[in-house]
């Protein structure tokens, strides 16, 4: 979580503000989001959870690991410690489909790859390859136009619309995917991939991130189980609402480094994927290529690709995400 960090709704930040005034240095305001973030004070810091506990209205603004950043591939867990190149594959056929299906992806960011750029709807978000400035491609970047895709190459006719939450380091939290939920509503996407979540103290839900996931209702919502070779709930994979990811290897079974558990809805490839990829290069010249990685973050957009082939088949939003957890069933 973010140390020293909580998160309360704008209409109890004054009842809130009033309780932990002793404990607190700083309150900011988001109004898009309609909630208050408090810093508490140097001494405080590292009890925010306990506080949040204490005090209900308020809860700790957690962080989130985008999946093949931190556990699964590229580092832990067994399934290479490095994303690989891969040799080309074919582009996605560029065919309009018989309704505009909006898919939203929540990642790092969405580069002009050749896949994507020469197609009426692309908008670019461009990646952010090197935030820590150290002349190296950070480990997480270039996900986001690798998940792109996925997405891609299984519902090729669907117009995707990418919103930056993701660092190229893999990590974000609970205030900042939110805040790309809602910049994303305008759009009123059909399907949305979030590739990155969290554990909580208590396992349940981020309430800032739980009352964002819940305005979507009319659109599928997908989401990473995440990498982490446990069954406890990882937010926002494990939420009623959404179609949680589990990753599967070559042979169909459940990957090692995969989560899993009762709020798994879906399986679906997520070892050795190959995709769209942008590299940097020395003076911070971008090459766009392909490449192979591995974790539930990959697995996610191959089910939101296939709840976007049923939308455009004419299914509703229910029968859609039926139609995707049938085609991708997790064996439990």
């Amino acid at each position: 979580m973010r140390r020293g960090e909580l998160v309360a709704p704008a209409d109890a930040a004054g009842a809130v503000a009033d309780r932990l005034r002793r404990w607190v240095d700083e309150v900011r305001h988001d109004a898009a989001l309609s909630v208050a973030m408090f810093r508490l004070r140097p001494a405080e810091q590292d009890r925010c959870v306990d506080i949040a506990r204490e005090h209900d209205g308020v809860a700790a603004n957690h962080v989130h690991l985008g999946s093949a950043q931190m556990f699964g591939a590229p580092v832990i867990w067994g399934t290479g410690s490095e994303v690989e190149d891969a040799p080309p594959v074919p582009a996605p056929p560029d065919v309009p489909w018989r309704r505009r299906i909006t898919v939203g992806v929540l990642d790092t960011g969405l580069d002009p790859h050749p896949w994507f750029r020469s197609r009426p709807w692309f908008e670019s978000v461009p990646e952010v390859l090197d935030a820590d400035d150290d002349s190296g491609q950070d480990r997480q970047a270039g996900h986001g136009t690798f998940v792109s895709g996925v997405v891609l190459q299984h519902a090729p006719g669907a117009v995707i619309r990418s919103r930056r939450v993701l660092s190229p380091l893999g990590f974000t939290d609970d205030v900042t995917v939110a805040a790309g939920l809602r910049s994303l509503l305008d759009e009123r996407p059909d399907v949305v991939v979030l590739t990155a979540g969290c554990h909580t103290p208590d396992d349940v839900c981020p309430p800032v991130l739980r009352a964002e996931v819940e305005r979507f209702g009319a659109a599928v919502v997908v989401a990473a189980a995440g990498n982490h070779s446990l069954s406890r709930p990882f937010w926002p994979a494990a939420l009623p609402s959404v179609i949680a990811v589990a990753a599967t290897g070559g042979d169909g079974a459940l990957a090692d480094f995969s989560n899993s558990g009762p709020w798994v809805d879906a399986a679906a490839p997520g070892v050795d994927v190959v995709s769209s990829y942008v590299r940097l290069r020395p003076k911070g010249v971008r090459t766009y290529g392909f490449a192979r990685w591995s974790g539930t973050s990959f697995a996610a957009p191959r089910v939101a690709a296939a709840a976007a082939v049923a939308l455009d088949a004419g299914c509703t939003a229910a029968s859609a995400r039926q139609e995707a957890r049938r085609r991708y069933p997790f064996g439990r």
